[in-house]
């Protein structure tokens, strides 16, 4: 073997090794905070946020020193990209506190099955919430009309099922489908992760989040 060779599969082998040693020390982590648990904490943060008139600092600082090597967060929370709907500040929590994953409409691909897929296996979360937000802008493009510009289109093709789903029910037809675009991105994850054994030991949620008044309504499961 050339030297420039071995040099070069030596460096992978280190590469393979580190990497190993990372995935095995997340794997053993645990957020040691059972589902319920979970949900009651950050029921409590969201009523501590949408009872405040003004919004105190939060002590960060020691926090980041105590997760800068490692991170047990004991939520997932699959949010909208939306700029108002920030999980940590409407749930009241730390850094490494939630897992989050934000798209707009908070849709699930691929990519964020493969990261609920990552956070129960190697950090020991065993809570996931998919969380809607009233006027979501993504739902309200895929009520209008079922195609759309650009990659824009993949949003409002994966939120069409809860457009059918709502059509024709009383109440307001963006509300209806708001919780109900996050009620089957639950039966999605639910469904479509694959969780193995851990299956059983996981809690999916949703919930709408209302802008007006701070309160994040959970859907009865």
């Amino acid at each position: 073997m050339k030297t420039k060779s071995r040099l070069t599969f030596l460096a992978s082998i280190s590469i393979l090794s580190i990497a190993a040693t990372v995935f095995a020390s997340d794997h053993s982590a645990s957020s040691s905070v059972s589902p319920d648990a979970a949900l009651a904490k950050l029921k409590e943060g969201n009523a501590r946020y949408a009872g405040s008139t003004v919004s105190a600092g939060k002590p960060t600082a020691a926090k980041r020193a105590e997760t800068a090597q490692v991170q047990h967060p004991f939520a997932v929370i699959v949010a909208c990209a939306d700029s108002r709907v920030l999980p940590e500040l409407i749930l009241d929590q730390n850094i490494g506190d939630l897992f989050v994953i934000r798209t707009a409409g908070n849709v699930m691909d691929d990519h964020g099955l493969g990261s609920v897929e990552y956070a129960i296996e190697h950090l020991g979360t065993r809570l996931v919430v998919v969380l809607g937000h009233e006027r979501c802008g993504a739902v309200t493009a895929a009520l209008a009309s079922d195609s759309a510009p650009g990659h824009v289109q993949s949003l409002v093709r994966d939120i069409q099922p809860a457009i059918k789903a709502t059509k024709g029910k009383a109440g307001d037809p963006l509300d209806l489908a708001i919780a109900e675009n996050a009620r089957l991105v639950a039966a999605t994850i639910r469904k479509e992760a694959d969780l193995g054994d851990l299956a059983k030991e996981v809690r999916v949620v949703s919930g709408v989040y209302d802008l007006d008044t701070g309160k994040v309504e959970w859907a009865k499961e």
